[in-house]
């Protein structure tokens, strides 16, 4: 059985696809001792190498995928290495050998919540791919007095460095005066989208939290910190629900477990 090269590493844990699409554009990867194409086939005999070291592949039936819920603190950057030397949210996560996790999506360094990590790059791309249509949730404490009129303007549309960028929802929330917690969903998570559409309004964000990501809440009794591991049949059912195809047949049962931040990846 063969597929193609850049899932088939994607999917073993070597990274994105995104990522491995890089690679094999930069004559990174080779297969046989050729440099690889976008799209080439590989099988169970194939040599692959990534600059000019083997990697370690196995094919779809017998790869084992990993999901995460990791609770983000403020103050942590999304980042696996920093010149500055700040913590980033790699160090929490369980250590693994061979593969590595890849972060579906990104927060900033002043928003907290949910995160989610696997150990299949395939996975990733396509729960953060557009057409997936997977939307985000965040709680959002504003500093401001929008009206409706500023509520239409977030709800149609608003252009953020040439794109049209729009809420799919807006629900206030506690708090009075200038300062009001609202909840916002939208489908994509471009930079610093929520604070930027707010501040479009003249609002000023001064707390951003991520509760929800498509399927995946995060629980109140889940501190920041630390990730939960999903059980496949878990995660498989919530996914089935968006229109994502089961997986549990080739995923590992890897139970619920709590991974502090002191661990690292």
């Amino acid at each position: 059985m063969t597929e193609r090269i850049q899932k088939a590493l994607a999917r073993a844990g070597l990274g994105s696809r995104r990522e491995i699409e890089r690679w094999i554009r930069d004559g990174r990867v080779t297969v046989d001792g050729q440099l690889a194409e976008l799209g080439q086939q590989i099988g169970g005999s194939s040599r692959v190498e990534v600059d000019n070291r083997p990697v370690a592949w196995k094919s779809t039936a017998s790869v084992s995928v990993r999901l995460l819920l990791y609770h983000k603190p403020v103050g942590q950057i999304c980042s696996r290495d920093d010149p500055r030397g700040r913590t980033t949210v790699f160090e929490a996560l369980p250590r693994l050998r061979g593969r590595r996790w890849i972060s579906v999506g990104r927060l900033d360094i002043n928003t907290s919540g949910l995160l989610l990590f696997t150990t299949d790059g395939e996975l990733a791309h396509r729960l953060m791919h557009p057409s997936s249509g997977i939307d985000r949730e965040y709680r959002c404490r504003v500093r401001g007095s929008p009206g409706e009129q500023e509520f239409k303007r977030l709800l149609t549309g608003v252009r953020l460095s040439g794109q049209l960028c729009r809420f799919e929802s807006i629900e206030a929330g506690r708090g009075s005066g200038a300062n009001r917690w609202f909840k916002v969903v939208l489908k994509e998570g471009r930079n610093r989208e929520v604070r930027r559409m707010w501040q479009s309004v003249g609002c000023t964000v001064s707390r951003l939290i991520r509760v929800r990501y498509g399927p995946f809440r995060l629980d109140r009794q889940h501190s920041a910190g630390t990730c939960l591991e999903l059980k496949a049949p878990d995660w498989d059912r919530l996914l089935a629900r968006k229109g994502e195809a089961p997986r549990g047949a080739r995923t590992k049962k890897a139970g619920r477990k709590r991974a502090m931040s002191g661990q690292r990846s």
